[in-house]
């Protein structure tokens, strides 16, 4: 009964995110880098966006699936983005019961989905490297939409587990979140209950989400690094390795910061939060930048896209 009250009484009231022990003067520094942060995200991943949808050029399977990228991390940064930077100067810094789920739910959806996306455009650079011949009848316009759509599903029966298994625990008269948004680690802190299946099934969950798009990642690169030593071109090669390198980039970032994380202990929260960071806002942030950088059709685009608008003025 009494388990029954304190969820019952988690639902009434929501909960306190905390987010990051430091002192007020620092608090300003902080809002202003998530403020700058966030801008970032939104002017890089919609102008990414844009420039695929506007350009014919890039009317290609690897496009496709950078532009879904680009979706990805616009949406689940402004899942977490919003509510951390209003908290930086609201006295309450609460967010629902309902908010909470919601925005675990949706994080856990689009971060997963991210993972086993990513996974897919290391296919799609494997084909297209290894069979260059047979890459447009391989990576045919139904099989691109069947691996964004399978990553979908894929992140969405994940974040269905992960969600109900998470707010399926009783909760405390402790409310407070140690963290910047609502994520299942610092929610078990707050558990009343045995905390052993809930563990389990976030172990299991993310090793199978982990290990098989690391696997699909590292076997691809395998062969693309097998392929690209034995041309015998070196303008080729260089070509082959300036559209994987974005894409290496874009894969070291995030799974680096999820590692740290899930590396990180229990005891070290802020160490966490720092993790969380990383892979919450800076990947969504840096990705638009390591493909504007690092690719020439991108850069192509961009360029015309600026002279169309010098036309127009």
């Amino acid at each position: 009964m009494g388990d029954r009250e304190t969820s019952n009484h988690s639902e009434m009231t929501g909960f306190v995110l905390i987010g990051f022990r430091v002192g007020s003067e620092l608090h300003l520094l902080l809002f202003l880098l998530f403020v700058l942060i966030y801008a970032m995200i939104l002017l890089g991943n919609v102008g990414m966006m844009t420039l695929i949808l506007s350009d014919p050029r890039l009317n290609t399977p690897m496009y496709f699936f950078l532009g879904n990228l680009s979706f990805i991390d616009l949406f689940y940064s402004s899942v977490i983005a919003p509510k951390a930077i209003t908290n930086f100067w609201s006295k309450s810094k609460s967010i629902s019961f309902a908010g909470c789920v919601a925005q675990l739910f949706l994080f856990a959806l689009f971060i997963v989905t991210e993972g086993f996306l990513l996974a897919a455009m290391a296919y799609d650079r494997f084909i297209a490297i290894c069979n260059p011949l047979l890459y447009s009848v391989q990576m045919s316009t139904r099989l691109c939409a069947r691996l964004v759509a399978g990553s979908y599903f894929c992140g969405c029966i994940s974040s269905v587990l992960q969600t109900s298994m998470t707010f399926s625990l009783s909760f405390c008269a402790s409310r407070a979140i140690d963290h910047f948004y609502c994520d299942t680690r610092p929610l078990q802190r707050l558990s009343c209950s045995d905390l052993f299946v809930s563990k389990v099934v976030s172990f299991s969950l993310s090793g199978l989400i982990i290990l098989p798009t690391i696997f699909v990642i590292v076997v691809s690169y395998m062969y693309i690094v097998s392929t690209v030593l034995k041309m015998r071109s070196t303008e080729g090669r260089k070509k082959a390795f300036s559209t994987c390198s974005s894409h290496l980039g874009v894969v070291g970032v995030l799974y680096g910061a999820v590692f740290f994380m899930y590396l990180t202990p229990d005891r070290y929260p802020e160490l966490s939060k720092v993790a969380s960071l990383c892979y919450s806002l800076v990947t969504p942030m840096l990705n638009p930048l390591i493909y504007s950088l690092r690719n020439k059709d991108v850069k192509e685009a961009i360029r015309k896209l600026l002279e169309k608008k010098k036309m127009i003025l």
